[in-house]
């Protein structure tokens, strides 16, 4: 269920041009403005999302729909935004939410506790936005989103996998079709082409996505072959890498977002 936040009347006293007067110098009045006149959809908001989340609200875009179904846990305090002591339990939307209010009081938010599936895509991305995230790790949710970016012509961009990396000068962004060293995103591009018709190798797919060029680092602590517990589940993850991934993310709808045309 969406829940909509408008924290203009609980603060009249917010100066948005000077809080985000930066933004004029550097995208122009215009691009600026445009910025501050958006509305984004961040679908999942943990070790990536949540950084994207932060980049938005602290760019005066004038509203957020955010999408997760999680809670936070103490396992997230090494890389997401919201995860604290004082936290932990609360759902990862509720978090941000109480977080973009004491950022930018006159952002419209809207929370959804929900998971993206190919079933609900449709009705919880049709909301008008001007552009939409996927920052979630679920190959179904990320197939069904982008084969909706690509049949309504939403600017949108997905993400890859930050586990198992280590340097952030490694992240770029590009077109799916030039991704290299993601599984995950690689994935997404067979699956793409396969069964939906996708432009074929060599060509660009319309989709942008953020990746890392750095190869996987497996677990340090333990022999994944042997070992089944939780503590040898998945790759390890550390701040500097899935904040960058989030804060490209964001920059990538930024800057189309000033110039429209552009995503």
């Amino acid at each position: 269920m969406n829940q909509v936040v408008t924290h203009s009347e609980n603060d009249a006293s917010v100066d948005a041009d000077r809080r985000f007067g930066g933004l004029s110098r550097l995208y122009g009045l215009v691009g600026a403005t445009q910025i501050r006149q958006s509305h984004v959809v961040v679908v999942g908001v943990g070790g990536v999302g949540s950084w994207t989340v932060e980049c938005l609200a602290r760019s005066g875009v004038k509203a957020l729909t955010l999408i997760d179904m999680d809670h936070l846990s103490e396992s997230n305090i090494n890389r997401q935004l919201p995860a604290l002591t004082t936290t932990l339990g609360m759902s990862k939307v509720t978090a941000l939410q109480q977080r973009i209010a004491l950022i930018h009081p006159d952002c419209n938010v809207y929370v959804v506790e929900d998971f993206i599936t190919p079933e609900n895509c449709n009705a919880l991305l049709s909301v008008g936005a001007d552009a939409v995230i996927d920052a979630c790790d679920q190959m179904s949710a990320k197939l069904a989103m982008s084969q909706w970016a690509l049949h309504t012509d939403t600017p949108f961009i997905t993400v890859g996998a930050a586990g198992g990396k280590r340097f952030p000068n490694k992240v770029d962004v590009a077109d799916l079709s030039e991704v290299t060293h993601d599984p995950l995103l690689s994935q997404l591009r067979q699956r793409l082409r396969k069964l939906h018709a996708a432009p074929p190798a060599g060509k660009p797919m319309g989709i942008a996505a953020v990746f890392s060029k750095e190869n996987i680092v497996s677990s340090q602590v333990c022999d994944t072959q042997t070992d089944n517990s939780l503590n040898c589940h998945g790759y390890g993850s550390v701040v500097t890498v899935t904040a960058t991934f989030g804060n490209c993310a964001a920059a990538w709808v930024l800057d189309g977002l000033s110039r429209k045309s552009a995503l």
